[in-house]
């Protein structure tokens, strides 16, 4: 099996590699707790190495310079960045409110609700046949804006859920897993283009999404595995995560869907945006829980590739539907036929 089949395996059953990883971590975490009173400390020290090991092979690939081109569809851009930053936590907070009763889950849920978009989505919105330009746009630009928007809305929500949030400790933690990562990312893809030229570094491409799969697994397996005599002895209350999860990523595609076509977006920057507007990086969140709060606090993120996954790969296989649904619009007004609002919705 080549690099990029690898890579493409490891996406298509990411949702199970999350929930094998997950349902061993509790099993294995039951029945070490001499060992955990014992090295448990260490382990948590250790998934700092993997936080790592998640983040910065994820910002290698990220086109930081496809930032320039934005301008040409600023309109989709502003959308995709409410929809993450505004929207998201709005209905994440409502969502937790209503089902995440212990205030640890409902902190970890909202931290989820506020980090950058999913990378994968360009993968998404390439197998749509969308605008692989502005979906690599949408993340380069939320990445960017994870960086202040992650501290603002944690300090509003830790008093909302009574949780103390260490905002010195937050913005360190800002710092190294985002903005270190970036900038040697960046560094890393200058180099190896340079020393590879385009063609080989796109051969070698697929390395770094696994890494960073591979180490989402075992942050994972570790966040489980440390806290499985606690989250057995409440597990009803991982059951009740797969409400707010569900919740969000459904009526999020549906809103955006409608609310797109209604803006006069065309089918392909629309894909360009969906992707990138419901997907969340839970490796981003895992990575801000785990290092600034508790690995309580990461287990919502950890569930909820579960339950995106799912949700991501039905949208899918509706793009068919919705691409007629898009050019409906067009024969009826709604849209004209290069994508723009019809005057008489604007």
């Amino acid at each position: 099996m080549n690099l990029k089949a690898f890579q493409q395996q490891l996406n298509r059953n990411l949702a199970w590699y999350v929930a094998a990883a997950l349902g061993l971590g509790l099993l294995l975490g039951d029945l070490s707790g001499a060992f955990l009173d014992r090295y448990g400390a260490s382990l948590s020290g250790a998934t700092t190495v993997v936080v790592f090991f998640m983040i910065y092979p994820m910002m290698v690939n990220l086109q930081v310079e496809a930032l320039g081109k934005a301008m040409r569809n600023g309109r989709a851009l502003l959308l995709s960045l409410a929809y993450n930053f505004l929207w998201a936590p709005l209905l994440g907070f409502l969502l937790s409110k209503l089902f995440l009763p212990d205030p640890l889950l409902a902190f970890g849920f909202m931290l989820v609700m506020v980090v950058p978009c999913s990378s994968m989505s360009i993968g998404y919105t390439g197998l749509v046949k969308g605008n692989l330009e502005l979906a690599t746009v949408v993340v380069a630009a939320s990445f960017l804006a994870a960086i202040p928007a992650i501290p603002f809305w944690a300090s509003i929500f830790g008093g909302q859920y009574q949780v103390a949030v260490p905002i010195d400790n937050l913005l360190w933690t800002v710092v190294t897993v985002l903005i270190l990562p970036m900038i040697l990312g960046y560094l890393t893809r200058t180099v190896l283009i340079r020393w590879l030229g385009k063609p080989g570094f796109s051969r070698i491409m697929p390395i770094f999404p696994i890494v960073t799969l591979l180490s989402m697994f075992l942050i994972v397996f570790l966040i489980f595995f440390l806290k499985a005599t606690l989250l057995l002895s409440k597990w009803t209350m991982l059951l009740w995560l797969i409400v707010p999860n569900v919740a969000f990523v459904a009526i999020t595609l549906v809103l955006i869907t409608w609310l797109d076509r209604r803006l006069g977006l065309s089918y392909e920057d629309h894909m360009g945006v969906v992707f990138a507007s419901t997907g969340k990086n839970n490796g981003t969140a895992i990575a801000l829980a785990t290092a600034a709060f508790s690995p309580l606090v990461a287990v919502p993120a950890a569930t909820l590739p579960i339950f995106q996954i799912v949700f991501m790969v039905v949208y899918l296989r509706m793009a068919p539907r919705v691409r007629g649904w898009f050019q409906h619009g067009e024969s009826t007004g709604l849209v004209s036929a290069d994508g723009r609002p019809h005057p008489i919705t604007r």
